[in-house]
């Protein structure tokens, strides 16, 4: 029997042929390689865990001789609207006589470099984040090259950008702004055809995927369908930071209804005008969408959980990391950065790991997720039971100090972490009680961390380490002109939104931002590119030590417990190389043999977003 792709094949050929002229250029894109059709229907080898690279974007940096077209890019005014192959005043002269582009663009020729300092400069004319990333998407929606190559040239300045804290208010209203589908929408009414929805994605090798179900987006709440900037802007930071190619991104976002009122009464929300589903109707839906994710895709597809609320993230991450290949960010990868950044502040506070008493505000997914890491890389460093390290870890929820009186009340999530005490309900009694060295706030409420508590801190510490965790910006529970005003300049700070550097008393503060961007790209491009089937809990230890390496005396001078966004894809490249070692000395990777140099394989595999010559 003739294959699908075949068959397609030779239906486009001959509805081509009819069109005549000026999609010539196609099909002298297609059969300029004799082979292309018998590559594109057995596969081939490629890089970055065997997935096929139908466009040589795996290996990008080195020299093309034909083009990269194989199939279904056209020529003339198509070419011109394919995002993936545009390059817009960039094509060549003799490009726009061979690809009929002559009269569809003016007669000047710029380079990319001209076009990014031209982009640039009517961005930075835009007063307004979120007029900002609109005028981001529709880059990436018009020239994917050129929106990549801006956002790895200028990281600092584009990440806020399309990544926290403005991609909050853009899922915040993303209905209104919504144009083009940049990911799969699946909701309840698609129960029974998720195979089919899946098969209806354009791109076939998909490497990862990030889904969410908007119940919890940043710390903004129930977003419903409008949680898809979600997906979107982590999918971009994989690419750029982590260097995975576009194309083998997609973006889902689970429809199962909205429990917020303001969205149900609004009659342009796009999504499902019901309340969500819950119970054994969430999870048969779920279920039936990790089975056709594996179906479709196969074992070795990254399928990374973001923004699910309490009561689902960790019973999905659970119930699912023993039979796909799965990564829990808000759990796994803000615990990952955070213990990242603790790692690299020992320089700065002394002892270890296991010196030290960490009291958290906040004992959700993120809060839970990071103490569970923290003291699994206590029991590592001491070799002693995780339960024991445990115990110099406490938490703060809404009701107070989680304490072992509290027992029959707790979600099963925070048991660990019930320890014996005497029960106060303020997080300021909490410190006077505990006395930590490490305050970390995970509870999505801004203006938690007081000026009582973080004089508090001063006074218990010549040196408190204060994180403030929650996004988006207004969330943060303290500002770093807080932290370091009312410690007198003695904090270490970090949040994971970006601040400015701060003055105070003739020196300036610089704080860090203990942001999950650090870690994801390069875990994900670490898996990847060792064709790993499973996650392990030591894969996230190997990548926050990993980071925490790349933080110098220098930036620890200026009070940096992480190192620049400018340097990320190097990070990433060495994340990545400590993640796959650990994946092959655990058995669980699938590319073999293993590479010789690690990190130089993280870098060959690395999408860049530089134009090629088309013939």
């Amino acid at each position: 029997m003739m294959s699908f792709n075949r068959l397609h094949f030779l239906r486009l050929f001959v509805s081509l042929k009819a069109k005549g002229g000026r999609q010539k250029g196609l099909i002298r894109g297609i059969m300029g390689n004799g082979n292309a059709l018998d590559e594109m229907t057995q596969g081939s080898k490629g890089v970055a865990g065997g997935v096929q690279d139908v466009y040589g974007e795996d290996s990008a940096t080195e020299a093309q001789h034909i083009t990269p077209w194989t199939v279904s890019v056209a020529s003339g005014y198509t070419l011109l609207r394919d995002p993936h192959h545009n390059k817009g005043l960039a094509f060549t002269e003799k490009e726009r006589d061979a690809h009929y582009l002559r009269g569809l663009l003016p007669p000047a020729v710029l380079s990319q470099e001209l076009q990014e300092k031209k982009f640039l400069a009517t961005l930075r004319q835009y007063q307004v984040p979120l007029q900002k990333y609109m005028a981001m998407m529709d880059l990436q929606e018009r020239n994917e090259k050129l929106f990549y190559k801006l956002l790895i040239d200028h990281v600092e300045e584009m990440l806020p950008l399309v990544y926290t804290p403005t991609v909050g208010e853009a899922c915040q209203k993303y209905g209104s702004i919504f144009k083009r589908p940049q990911g799969l929408f699946i909701s309840l009414k698609d129960k029974g055809k998720i195979l089919e929805i899946l098969k209806n994605w354009p791109e076939r090798n998909i490497q990862v995927i990030v889904v969410t179900d908007g119940e919890r987006i940043l710390g903004l709440g129930d977003l419903g369908c409008q949680g898809m900037g979600i997906p979107v802007g982590k999918l971009s930071l994989y690419t750029a930071l982590g260097g995975v190619r576009p194309s083998a991104c997609l973006p889902i976002t689970l429809d199962v209804g909205t429990n917020n009122e303001a969205l149900l009464n609004d009659e342009f929300y796009i999504g499902l005008k019901q309340n969500r589903a819950t119970g054994e109707e969430y999870a048969e839906f779920v279920h039936e969408f990790m089975s056709a994710v594996k179906q479709n895709y196969g074992e070795k597809i990254l399928i990374q959980f973001e923004d699910f609320a309490n009561h689902n993230a960790f019973e999905l991450l659970e119930k699912y990391r023993k039979t796909h290949l799965v990564f829990n960010d808000d759990i796994q990868g803000t615990a990952s950065v955070v213990l990242a950044g603790l790692i690299a502040s020992l320089k700065l506070l002394g002892g270890n790991l296991a010196d030290h008493t960490f009291l958290f505000l906040g004992a959700g997914e993120a809060g839970t997720g990071i103490a569970e890491l923290i003291a699994r890389e206590m029991s590592k460093k001491t070799n002693a039971p995780v339960e024991e390290m445990r115990k110099k870890i406490w938490l703060v929820d809404s009701k107070g100090l989680v304490v072992s009186s509290r027992k029959k009340s707790l979600q099963s999530f925070k048991l660990p972490w019930a320890h014996e005490s005497e029960p106060v309900t303020t997080l300021i009694e909490a410190v006077q009680t505990i006395r930590p060295t490490v305050l970390i706030g995970t509870s999505g409420k801004g203006k938690t961390f007081t000026k009582e508590v973080v004089e508090a801190m001063s006074s218990i510490n010549s040196k408190p380490l204060i994180l403030a965790l929650s996004n988006p910006t207004s969330q943060s529970e303290c500002t770093a002109e807080e932290a370091y005003t009312w410690s007198q300049g003695r904090a270490t700070f970090a949040s994971g939104s970006p601040f400015d550097p701060v003055e105070y008393e003739g020196h300036t503060f610089v704080p860090g931002q203990a942001n999950n961007a650090y870690i994801f790209p390069g875990f994900g491009l670490g898996l990847i590119m060792c064709g790993a089937i499973r996650v392990h809990d030591d894969m996230l230890l190997a990548a926050s030590e990993a980071l925490a390496s790349q933080v110098t005396e220098e930036h620890l001078a200026n009070g940096l417990i992480y190192p620049p966004y400018k340097d990320i894809r190097n990070i990433s490249a060495n994340i990545a190389a400590k993640v796959a070692e650990k994946a092959y000395e655990l058995g669980l990777a699938s590319r073999l043999p293993q590479p010789e140099n690690l990190v130089k394989f993280a870098e060959s595999c690395m999408y860049s977003p530089i134009y090629r010559s088309y013939r």
